[in-house]
Protein backbone atom coordinates (compact mmCIF):
# COMPACT_ATOMS: atom_id res chain seq x y z
CA UNK A 1 0.00 0.00 0.00
CA UNK A 2 0.68 3.80 -0.43
CA UNK A 3 2.23 6.14 2.55
CA UNK A 4 -0.83 5.98 4.67
CA UNK A 5 -0.77 9.99 5.03
CA UNK A 6 -1.17 9.82 1.14
CA UNK A 7 -4.03 7.54 1.53
CA UNK A 8 -6.20 8.87 3.62
CA UNK A 9 -5.76 12.29 2.41
CA UNK A 10 -6.70 10.88 -1.19
CA UNK A 11 -9.49 9.40 0.15
CA UNK A 12 -11.33 11.97 2.77
CA UNK A 13 -10.46 14.31 -0.46
CA UNK A 14 -12.51 12.70 -2.77
CA UNK A 15 -14.89 11.69 -0.71
CA UNK A 16 -15.80 15.22 0.44
CA UNK A 17 -15.50 16.70 -2.95
CA UNK A 18 -18.30 14.08 -4.11
CA UNK A 19 -20.84 15.33 -1.78
CA UNK A 20 -23.12 18.33 -2.75
CA UNK A 21 -23.75 20.78 -0.26
CA UNK A 22 -27.24 21.55 -0.95
CA UNK A 23 -27.96 17.64 -0.57
CA UNK A 24 -26.64 18.20 3.15
CA UNK A 25 -28.67 21.80 4.03
CA UNK A 26 -25.53 23.46 3.51
CA UNK A 27 -25.70 26.96 2.23
CA UNK A 28 -24.03 28.11 -0.68
CA UNK A 29 -22.08 31.13 0.86
CA UNK A 30 -21.43 34.12 -0.53
CA UNK A 31 -19.68 33.97 -3.93
CA UNK A 32 -18.49 31.07 -6.09
CA UNK A 33 -16.98 27.61 -4.03
CA UNK A 34 -13.52 27.50 -4.85
CA UNK A 35 -13.80 23.74 -4.32
CA UNK A 36 -15.82 20.88 -5.50
CA UNK A 37 -18.21 19.52 -2.96
CA UNK A 38 -17.61 19.78 0.66
CA UNK A 39 -14.73 22.44 2.77
CA UNK A 40 -12.58 20.72 5.18
CA UNK A 41 -14.53 23.71 7.35
CA UNK A 42 -17.96 21.67 6.49
CA UNK A 43 -16.77 18.55 7.04
CA UNK A 44 -15.52 19.80 10.61
CA UNK A 45 -18.56 21.18 11.50
CA UNK A 46 -20.97 18.26 10.63
CA UNK A 47 -18.17 16.12 12.17
CA UNK A 48 -18.14 18.07 15.46
CA UNK A 49 -14.98 18.31 15.97
CA UNK A 50 -12.28 21.65 15.64
CA UNK A 51 -11.02 22.72 11.94
CA UNK A 52 -7.49 22.48 12.37
CA UNK A 53 -8.21 18.86 13.74
CA UNK A 54 -9.75 17.72 10.95
CA UNK A 55 -7.37 18.96 8.98
CA UNK A 56 -4.37 17.14 10.51
CA UNK A 57 -6.75 14.27 9.79
CA UNK A 58 -6.82 14.64 6.32
CA UNK A 59 -3.26 15.61 5.73
CA UNK A 60 -2.44 12.22 7.64
CA UNK A 61 -1.04 14.31 10.32
CA UNK A 62 -2.89 13.12 13.37
CA UNK A 63 -0.74 10.55 14.85
CA UNK A 64 -3.90 8.13 17.04
CA UNK A 65 -7.81 8.76 15.98
CA UNK A 66 -10.60 7.63 18.00
CA UNK A 67 -13.25 5.21 17.23
CA UNK A 68 -15.44 8.15 17.62
CA UNK A 69 -14.02 10.44 15.52
CA UNK A 70 -13.71 8.20 12.68
CA UNK A 71 -17.28 7.11 13.15
CA UNK A 72 -18.46 11.12 12.95
CA UNK A 73 -16.09 11.88 10.09
CA UNK A 74 -18.18 8.82 8.17
CA UNK A 75 -21.48 10.17 9.43
CA UNK A 76 -20.60 13.23 7.61
CA UNK A 77 -19.05 12.53 4.72
CA UNK A 78 -22.38 10.17 3.87
CA UNK A 79 -19.49 6.96 3.92
CA UNK A 80 -20.64 3.17 2.89
CA UNK A 81 -20.16 0.48 4.95
CA UNK A 82 -17.51 -0.66 3.09
CA UNK A 83 -16.08 2.62 2.90
CA UNK A 84 -16.02 3.32 6.66
CA UNK A 85 -14.09 -0.32 6.98
CA UNK A 86 -11.28 1.09 4.50
CA UNK A 87 -11.34 4.39 6.21
CA UNK A 88 -10.79 2.50 9.69
CA UNK A 89 -8.23 0.44 7.91
CA UNK A 90 -6.12 3.61 6.44
CA UNK A 91 -6.17 5.51 9.96
CA UNK A 92 -3.38 4.08 11.50
CA UNK A 93 -1.37 5.50 14.33
CA UNK A 94 2.11 5.29 12.84
CA UNK A 95 3.44 6.61 9.94
CA UNK A 96 4.90 4.27 7.04
CA UNK A 97 7.74 5.29 4.54
CA UNK A 98 8.53 3.92 1.19
CA UNK A 99 9.90 0.97 1.91
CA UNK A 100 6.36 -0.04 3.58
CA UNK A 101 5.55 -0.56 -0.04
CA UNK A 102 8.42 -2.17 -1.68
CA UNK A 103 7.38 -5.31 -3.07
CA UNK A 104 8.62 -8.38 -1.11
CA UNK A 105 8.11 -12.22 -0.95
CA UNK A 106 4.48 -13.47 -2.23
CA UNK A 107 2.98 -14.70 1.10
CA UNK A 108 1.63 -18.11 0.37
CA UNK A 109 -1.77 -18.79 0.32
CA UNK A 110 -3.04 -22.44 0.10
CA UNK A 111 -6.32 -23.87 -1.07
CA UNK A 112 -7.44 -26.65 1.58
CA UNK A 113 -8.08 -29.82 -0.36
CA UNK A 114 -11.62 -29.99 0.67
CA UNK A 115 -12.40 -26.48 -1.30
CA UNK A 116 -10.89 -28.32 -3.98
CA UNK A 117 -12.59 -31.28 -3.54
CA UNK A 118 -15.91 -29.11 -3.78
CA UNK A 119 -14.72 -26.86 -6.96
CA UNK A 120 -14.03 -30.59 -8.96
CA UNK A 121 -17.33 -31.53 -7.40
CA UNK A 122 -19.05 -28.65 -9.58
CA UNK A 123 -16.99 -28.84 -12.76
CA UNK A 124 -19.39 -30.19 -15.14
CA UNK A 125 -21.95 -27.64 -14.01
CA UNK A 126 -20.89 -24.73 -12.25
CA UNK A 127 -18.05 -22.43 -12.60
CA UNK A 128 -16.14 -21.63 -10.27
CA UNK A 129 -12.77 -20.49 -8.63
CA UNK A 130 -10.58 -19.35 -5.67
CA UNK A 131 -10.17 -15.86 -5.69
CA UNK A 132 -7.19 -14.66 -2.38
CA UNK A 133 -5.80 -11.51 -1.48
CA UNK A 134 -4.87 -8.90 -3.99
CA UNK A 135 -7.41 -10.73 -6.25
CA UNK A 136 -4.99 -13.32 -7.41
CA UNK A 137 -6.87 -16.32 -8.38
CA UNK A 138 -5.46 -19.66 -6.39
CA UNK A 139 -7.32 -23.06 -7.84
CA UNK A 140 -10.33 -23.40 -10.59
CA UNK A 141 -11.83 -25.83 -12.08
CA UNK A 142 -12.05 -26.86 -15.28
CA UNK A 143 -15.10 -25.37 -16.04
CA UNK A 144 -13.59 -22.06 -14.31
CA UNK A 145 -10.77 -22.71 -16.53
CA UNK A 146 -12.47 -22.73 -19.89
CA UNK A 147 -14.81 -20.01 -19.45
CA UNK A 148 -12.09 -17.46 -18.32
CA UNK A 149 -8.80 -18.24 -19.49
CA UNK A 150 -6.28 -20.94 -19.85
CA UNK A 151 -4.77 -20.52 -16.58
CA UNK A 152 -2.14 -23.12 -16.69
CA UNK A 153 -0.36 -21.18 -19.37
CA UNK A 154 0.58 -18.61 -16.87
CA UNK A 155 2.88 -17.96 -14.42
CA UNK A 156 1.14 -18.25 -10.49
CA UNK A 157 2.28 -14.14 -10.38
CA UNK A 158 0.10 -13.23 -13.43
CA UNK A 159 -3.18 -15.62 -12.26
CA UNK A 160 -4.54 -11.95 -11.06
CA UNK A 161 -7.64 -10.75 -11.73
CA UNK A 162 -6.66 -6.89 -11.55
CA UNK A 163 -3.46 -7.59 -13.88
CA UNK A 164 -5.93 -9.22 -16.76
CA UNK A 165 -8.95 -7.03 -16.70
CA UNK A 166 -6.03 -3.98 -17.51
CA UNK A 167 -3.36 -5.71 -18.74
CA UNK A 168 -4.13 -8.45 -21.06
CA UNK A 169 -5.35 -6.58 -24.51
CA UNK A 170 -8.52 -9.55 -24.63
CA UNK A 171 -10.44 -8.14 -21.27
CA UNK A 172 -12.20 -5.33 -23.35
CA UNK A 173 -13.63 -8.08 -25.87
CA UNK A 174 -14.74 -10.96 -23.24
CA UNK A 175 -16.11 -7.88 -20.84
CA UNK A 176 -18.43 -5.84 -22.89
CA UNK A 177 -18.95 -3.72 -19.89
CA UNK A 178 -15.59 -3.23 -19.07
CA UNK A 179 -15.96 0.16 -17.77
CA UNK A 180 -18.19 -1.21 -15.03
CA UNK A 181 -16.39 -4.42 -14.43
CA UNK A 182 -12.75 -2.45 -14.29
CA UNK A 183 -14.55 -0.09 -11.84
CA UNK A 184 -15.57 -3.10 -9.76
CA UNK A 185 -12.10 -4.72 -9.86
CA UNK A 186 -10.43 -1.55 -8.52
CA UNK A 187 -13.21 -1.30 -5.87
CA UNK A 188 -12.29 -4.38 -4.61
CA UNK A 189 -8.80 -4.36 -4.71
CA UNK A 190 -8.57 -1.10 -3.17
CA UNK A 191 -11.15 -2.54 0.09
CA UNK A 192 -8.77 -5.63 -0.40
CA UNK A 193 -5.54 -3.12 0.58
CA UNK A 194 -7.60 -1.63 2.87
CA UNK A 195 -7.67 -4.85 5.37
CA UNK A 196 -4.05 -6.12 4.51
CA UNK A 197 -2.04 -2.81 4.17
CA UNK A 198 1.41 -4.10 4.25
CA UNK A 199 0.62 -6.76 2.18
CA UNK A 200 3.81 -7.34 -0.01
CA UNK A 201 1.59 -8.93 -3.22
CA UNK A 202 -1.24 -6.48 -2.95
CA UNK A 203 1.62 -3.28 -3.13
CA UNK A 204 3.73 -5.65 -6.05
CA UNK A 205 -0.13 -5.38 -8.10
CA UNK A 206 -1.01 -1.96 -7.61
CA UNK A 207 2.18 -0.43 -8.04
CA UNK A 208 2.48 -2.32 -11.55
CA UNK A 209 -0.90 -1.04 -12.21
CA UNK A 210 -0.45 2.63 -11.91
CA UNK A 211 3.09 2.09 -13.77
CA UNK A 212 1.26 0.39 -16.80
CA UNK A 213 -2.49 1.44 -17.00
CA UNK A 214 -4.05 4.47 -17.48
CA UNK A 215 -7.29 3.16 -17.04
CA UNK A 216 -6.33 1.95 -13.80
CA UNK A 217 -4.83 5.15 -12.16
CA UNK A 218 -7.91 6.82 -13.29
CA UNK A 219 -10.23 4.69 -11.54
CA UNK A 220 -8.05 4.37 -8.44
CA UNK A 221 -7.50 7.82 -7.91
CA UNK A 222 -11.45 8.01 -7.63
CA UNK A 223 -11.06 6.62 -4.29
CA UNK A 224 -13.69 3.58 -4.88
CA UNK A 225 -14.05 1.27 -1.82
CA UNK A 226 -17.20 -0.26 -3.29
CA UNK A 227 -16.56 -4.06 -2.54
CA UNK A 228 -18.81 -6.04 -5.13
CA UNK A 229 -19.42 -9.87 -4.10
CA UNK A 230 -22.37 -10.95 -6.23
CA UNK A 231 -24.29 -9.85 -9.22
CA UNK A 232 -24.59 -10.15 -12.68
CA UNK A 233 -22.48 -10.07 -16.03
CA UNK A 234 -21.81 -10.42 -19.41
CA UNK A 235 -19.46 -12.43 -21.37
CA UNK A 236 -18.86 -12.59 -25.08
CA UNK A 237 -17.04 -16.01 -25.26
CA UNK A 238 -14.71 -16.86 -28.33
CA UNK A 239 -16.13 -20.14 -28.58
CA UNK A 240 -19.83 -20.08 -27.31
CA UNK A 241 -21.02 -16.76 -27.89
CA UNK A 242 -23.13 -13.97 -25.51
CA UNK A 243 -22.93 -15.16 -21.93
CA UNK A 244 -25.29 -14.11 -18.66
CA UNK A 245 -23.81 -15.51 -15.88
CA UNK A 246 -24.98 -14.31 -11.65
CA UNK A 247 -22.25 -14.84 -9.90
CA UNK A 248 -21.58 -15.50 -5.90
CA UNK A 249 -19.16 -14.79 -3.89
CA UNK A 250 -18.45 -17.03 -0.33
CA UNK A 251 -15.58 -16.08 2.00
CA UNK A 252 -14.19 -19.27 3.39
CA UNK A 253 -14.50 -19.28 6.90
CA UNK A 254 -11.50 -21.02 8.30
CA UNK A 255 -10.23 -18.87 5.24
CA UNK A 256 -11.09 -15.48 5.24
CA UNK A 257 -9.04 -14.03 2.78
CA UNK A 258 -10.30 -16.33 0.28
CA UNK A 259 -13.58 -16.20 -1.43
CA UNK A 260 -15.24 -18.92 -3.49
CA UNK A 261 -16.80 -17.65 -6.15
CA UNK A 262 -19.19 -19.55 -8.50
CA UNK A 263 -21.09 -18.44 -11.86
CA UNK A 264 -24.34 -20.05 -12.71
CA UNK A 265 -27.47 -19.15 -15.16
CA UNK A 266 -31.27 -19.84 -14.75
CA UNK A 267 -32.09 -23.22 -15.51
CA UNK A 268 -33.14 -23.42 -19.19
CA UNK A 269 -31.75 -20.60 -19.92
CA UNK A 270 -29.42 -19.61 -23.10
CA UNK A 271 -26.56 -19.39 -21.43
CA UNK A 272 -26.95 -22.49 -19.51
CA UNK A 273 -27.20 -24.18 -22.00
CA UNK A 274 -24.25 -22.84 -23.92
CA UNK A 275 -21.99 -23.69 -20.45
CA UNK A 276 -22.80 -27.33 -20.32
CA UNK A 277 -22.10 -26.97 -24.61
CA UNK A 278 -18.69 -25.51 -23.30
CA UNK A 279 -18.39 -28.29 -20.28
CA UNK A 280 -19.05 -31.28 -22.88
CA UNK A 281 -16.17 -29.85 -24.98
CA UNK A 282 -12.62 -31.09 -24.91
CA UNK A 283 -9.88 -29.05 -23.72
CA UNK A 284 -8.19 -28.85 -27.48
CA UNK A 285 -11.00 -27.26 -28.84
CA UNK A 286 -11.11 -24.40 -26.87
CA UNK A 287 -10.41 -21.04 -28.75
CA UNK A 288 -8.56 -18.31 -28.04
CA UNK A 289 -7.66 -17.68 -24.33
CA UNK A 290 -10.27 -15.28 -22.83
CA UNK A 291 -9.83 -12.86 -19.78
CA UNK A 292 -10.90 -12.55 -16.91
CA UNK A 293 -14.02 -13.56 -15.76
CA UNK A 294 -12.97 -13.75 -11.55
CA UNK A 295 -14.30 -11.06 -8.99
Amino acid sequence: MLHAEIEISSFLKARRAALDPADLGLPSGIGRRRVRGLRREEVAQLAGISVDYYTRIEQGRAPAISDSVLDAIARALRLSGGEVTYLRNIAVPRRRSEADCVPGPVAGQTVRPEIRQLLDAMATSVPAMVIGRGLDILAWNALGGRIAFDLDALTPDRRNTALLVFLDPAARALHPDWEDKAVEVVGNLRADSGRHPDDPRICEVVNELLARSADFRRIWEAQSVRECLRGTKRLKHPDVGDLEITFESFRLPTDPDQALVTYTAPRGSTTERRLRELAARPAAARGPAATSLAV
